[in-house]
């Protein structure tokens, strides 16, 4: 039996995407999936909001195998072909460039940037005009301190945005939900996570992780700190959803 996602993920999930104006009558929306908790439990959620929706839009998934080892994602390929929705797999030897290109940049920034190139390929050749990641309200918390402590400058994942060569746009329908709350749909859901989504950014610390822990050691003792950095970071994350173009 499906399990549905809550009440209050919906809701999170559907003020984001009303209050940036992210999905709009006609749009094809292409979900990237990784096969961690976050993207899985994307597409789960857009997928129940599309049944309800006054606006009809369509869907499809993306899976780019970044080449890692011991990181598999194949098995979504059997997973979604069940669910019978459109879904495109392309194997990059990511990893294997990295060594000699990513130059200065952590390898996390490195893959990020080439799985996401191929996503806006993939969302172009198909004929999608919305791409969506499922960064959450932790991610973008995360970045805006890393991008303070150590770039000087206030920023964070943008919300909705269109890219530079303006045919596609980028949204995060998760930019209001906590990462508890994808990991706690994503086990009550029993949904085919990948373990270890990326072994090669757990095996040592990272910046983020650090973050991470600095942020929950925080709630701790202020239990609206989210809420709180959440309004911080709002003009931050993009134009006002009404002036989206």
């Amino acid at each position: 039996m499906r399990v549905p996602p809550t009440r209050p993920l919906l809701r999170s999930t559907g003020q984001a995407i009303l209050d940036y104006g992210m999905i709009r009558s006609g749009d094809r929306v292409l979900i990237g999936v990784s096969g961690g908790k976050d993207s899985l439990s994307l597409f789960h959620v857009l997928r129940h909001l599309q049944a309800k929706a006054p606006v009809a839009f369509a869907l499809g998934v993306a899976t780019v195998d970044p080449g890692i080892e011991g990181f598999d994602p194949s098995p979504l390929i059997d997973y979604f072909a069940a669910l019978g929705v459109p879904y495109f797999f392309e194997r990059q030897a990511i990893a294997e460039r990295a060594q000699a290109h990513m130059g200065n940049a952590s390898f996390c920034s490195f893959c990020s940037r080439m799985r996401r190139g191929t996503l806006y390929r993939l969302a172009r050749e198909q004929g999608y005009t919305v791409l969506a990641l499922a960064h959450h309200l932790d991610d973008l918390a995360e970045t805006f301190l890393m991008s303070a402590f150590h770039g000087g400058r206030l920023h964070t994942m943008r919300a909705h945005y269109r890219v530079d060569a303006g045919d596609l746009r980028v949204i995060r329908p998760f930019a209001y939900v906590r990462e508890r709350a994808l990991a706690d749909f994503a086990q009550r859901a029993a949904l085919p996570v990948i373990a270890d989504n990326c072994p090669a950014c757990f095996r040592q610390p990272t910046e983020r992780a650090r973050m991470k822990a600095l942020l929950g050691a925080e709630e701790r003792h202020h239990k609206g700190l989210f809420p709180s950095l959440l309004q911080a970071m709002r003009p931050l994350m993009g134009e006002s959803p009404a002036a989206a173009p």
